[in-house]
């Protein structure tokens, strides 16, 4: 799973296989804990993150949602500015 940003220890990818699942979304890793996030309302789908970590993941997610539909619908690659 190619890794799209990487900002304050929190890894954001997305799988690019033709096979992959709806909704359209991203997981988002921070140490142990995982999150699934969907690109379609931005709604936690599965899992967890703390608190702190998923409100960095929806704030970053609310600057690149564009883009992260576009690669989803394209499945074309593509690194993306972290927070800063």
């Amino acid at each position: 799973m190619p890794t799209m940003a990487l900002f304050y220890g929190i890894i954001i990818q997305m799988y690019f296989l033709s096979s992959e699942h709806n909704p359209p979304h991203i997981h988002a890793i921070y140490n142990d804990h995982r999150a699934t996030y969907s690109l379609i309302d931005m709604t936690k789908i599965n899992e967890d993150l703390p608190v702190k970590a998923e409100k960095l993941v929806l704030e970053w997610m609310k600057l690149y949602i564009d883009e992260l539909r576009e690669m989803w619908d394209s499945q074309s690659f593509k690194r993306i500015e972290p927070l800063e």
